[in-house]
């Protein structure tokens, strides 16, 4: 199989005029690119790193950052992107973690990055001027493109590391995700082929490459001649303005992106027909906004995927609207199985099942093509999640009478309410279908009598009692038991950076009411 570098090399030699890459006023075509790709991949040379070892990068996505992706890809460096959103104590862990050999980062992370006691100990390479502002950096970005390019440029194969993901984090520390050329690639090229992309394909750049989703956008784009139109930060009326001008033809957002889009005023005078093919990942979508969207855009194909950092694609359902919260099928390169909640426990383990419609965990094939082999020296990881030769995912799910699969929840997050076990997704898919809810999340919070209540928090567009969302239960077809015992109405919903409801805030209290 060919490394990325040379998969990046395919798309230039094909293409070399076709555009590849656009943010703000920098426009560069494949042959354009590479030049600075390679300039790039030079200046790693030059400051000492080998194959194998760790870049770190702290960056939006910016053009800057996507050419250190593929610089890294051509010399067999491990690219390890960290949220631009990070402490000082988050970039100190990673870094030493990870025994990173340097690091970049632009004026939204210099702080974060010169508070870090393991960052003096490497080069500090700044971008977008933020060595001008921060005299600790030791190179600039553009002081790296004078570098010369190195005289064999692809050093790398299949079976080198490409890039080195952590995990969000929520509870403990993150886990680094350390994922080959050949994961990597065989990850983008099922992404071209359940998305069925064109050639030329021309994606919005807006979901940030220390996530899975935004580096299988930049992946995917490349590998078929098309152009990455980068967002370095979301914001709904720049990204309704790119998707017009630059007639952006496939959107990859998780379900909050999509959200802020519908309600911007900008929306309804935005010229979106461009756009053929949506798919969300990274959260659950409720069933009024892919009610709203399928409406809206009026896509080709409207893909639900359902996957992680550890094995890209667990599965995907190529028109979501048609089922509202049916995951879809196993991806191209993975199996998976729904076990019984105490499989983890039990001996039978991986072949432990759940009956058609009994929740259970959801668990993935290791031998399928998109997957890792285990966590970045965490093997108290790897011991609860790798059995048998299967991922156990952590996530609740079910598999119906059709054979499709339902997420409903991750298993930290199950609500065990006088002996029942309830998963929020099936509440909030009710709820988010009164037309006064904006936003929901259910949680469950400590009862006296049922040891824990069932408990949604509501953000509104228009006023609502609880009377009214009561009502709106009980006329659905939401058993009684899982009927929410209090309403909370909230400012906004918590949320990680891509999306996923922070559960264990709104158990905390964490939260502004209405």
């Amino acid at each position: 199989m060919l490394d990325l570098g040379r998969t990046f090399l395919q798309s230039v030699e094909r293409r070399p005029d076709r555009l590849a890459i656009v943010d703000g006023g920098v426009r560069l075509t494949y042959e354009q690119w590479l030049d600075r790709i390679a300039r790039a991949a030079g200046a790693l040379c030059a400051l000492g790193l080998e194959r194998g070892e760790h870049l770190v990068v702290v960056l939006q996505n910016r053009w800057e950052m996507a050419t250190l992706h593929w610089a890294c890809q051509f010399r067999g460096v491990i690219v390890t992107p960290l949220n631009w959103r990070a402490k000082a104590d988050e970039v100190e862990y990673c870094v030493a973690d990870a025994a990173a050999r340097a690091i970049v980062f632009e004026p939204v992370s210099a702080e974060a990055v010169m508070q870090s006691a393991a960052c003096k100990a490497i080069p500090r390479i700044a971008v977008g001027g933020a060595a001008s502002r921060h005299p600790g950096a030791t190179h600039t970005f553009e002081q790296l493109l004078e570098c010369t390019p190195p005289a064999r440029l692809c050093a790398a194969s299949a079976e080198d590391v490409s890039l080195m993901l952590y995990t969000s984090g929520t509870t403990g520390r993150p886990k680094g995700v350390p994922r080959r050329h050949r994961v990597e690639r065989a990850a983008a090229m099922a992404q071209v082929a359940q998305y069925r992309y064109s050639v030329g394909e021309v994606a919005l750049g807006v979901m940030p490459l220390y996530h899975t989703m935004g580096v299988r956008s930049l992946l995917s784009t490349a590998i078929v001649d098309g152009a990455l139109v980068c967002l370095p930060r979301f914001d709904a009326a720049d990204a309704l303005r790119l998707i017009a001008a630059e007639k952006v033809s496939n959107l990859f957002l998780v379900p909050t992106l999509y959200h802020d889009l519908l309600a911007h005023a900008d929306f309804a005078n935005t010229d979106i027909s461009s756009v053929r093919t949506i798919g969300f990942a990274g959260a659950p979508m409720n069933d009024d906004l892919l009610k709203r969207l399928a409406v809206a855009f009026k896509p080709n194909l409207f893909v639900n995927h359902y996957g992680s950092s550890e094995i890209y694609t667990f599965t995907i359902d190529q028109d979501a609207p048609a089922k509202p919260g049916s995951a879809g099928r196993a991806g191209y390169n993975c199996r998976i199985r729904v076990v019984k909640l105490d499989a983890g426990d039990d001996k039978s383990g991986p072949g432990a099942l759940a009956a058609r419609g009994e929740e259970g965990q959801i668990i993935a094939d290791l031998g399928g093509d998109e997957a890792f082999e285990g966590y970045w020296n965490r093997p108290d990881a790897d011991r609860q999640a790798l059995r048998d030769g299967w991922y156990f995912t952590g996530d609740i799910g079910y598999i119906d009478a059709d054979g499709d699969l339902f997420v409903t929840g991750r298993v930290d997050d199950m609500i065990i309410s006088g002996g029942e076990n309830i998963s929020p997704a099936d509440i909030e898919s009710v709820l988010s279908l009164h037309p006064a809810v904006d936003e929901v999340a259910v949680a469950g919070l400590p009862d006296e009598r049922w040891g824990q209540k069932v408990v949604a928090f509501i953000k509104v567009k228009v006023p609502v009692d609880a009377g009214a969302l009561d009502r709106h239960c009980r006329s659905s077809t939401l058993p009684d038991y899982k009927r929410p015992r209090e309403y909370v109405f909230v400012q906004t919903v918590p949320k990680s950076p891509v999306g996923k409801i922070l559960r264990r805030k709104l158990v905390a209290g964490e939260f502004d009411k209405a």
